[in-house]
């Protein structure tokens, strides 16, 4: 059931990326270019998604499980530390430079983008490179 689950999510969830264009690295660039040729549109796909959310947690929480676990996996740490800023600053200055982000991008390997699955490639390959460097610490 589980496994079911997360196809039939992930399925909703790429085809919202994909209809909302956030699979296109041109429009994402537009969408951080204030300065130029900027596209408001994008604005509405993350507020909507930001509002399902809101409501989501709300909702959701509220259930002592959730329904395919034992337990919620909820973050518990509200600590802002160095890896914290500088992972969200590399990760923004990625996003910004070349208009794609993991949640967009996945979506767009089912389109037989080959850009995607080196993009995806990429990203495995500094996840790996970082639990290198944490676990010799």
């Amino acid at each position: 059931m589980t496994i079911i689950a997360a196809f039939a999510i992930g399925l909703i969830f790429g085809t919202g990326i994909a209809v909302s264009g956030m699979i296109n690295p041109a429009k994402v660039i537009n969408f951080f270019d204030i300065a130029g040729t900027w596209d408001p549109s994008l604005a509405f796909v993350m507020a909507g998604a930001l509002a399902v959310t809101m409501v989501g947690y709300r909702v959701v929480l509220r259930r002592p499980a959730p329904m395919l676990d034992r337990e919620f996996h909820v973050p518990t740490s509200r600590q802002i530390d160095l890896p914290l800023v500088l992972g969200s600053a590399i990760f923004g200055i990625a996003w910004g430079a070349t208009g794609a982000c993991p949640g967009g991008i996945i979506p767009a390997i089912g389109l037989g983008e080959p850009a995607a699955l080196v993009f995806v490639v990429s990203i495995a390959n500094g996840i790996g490179i970082v639990r290198l460097v944490q676990a010799r610490r």
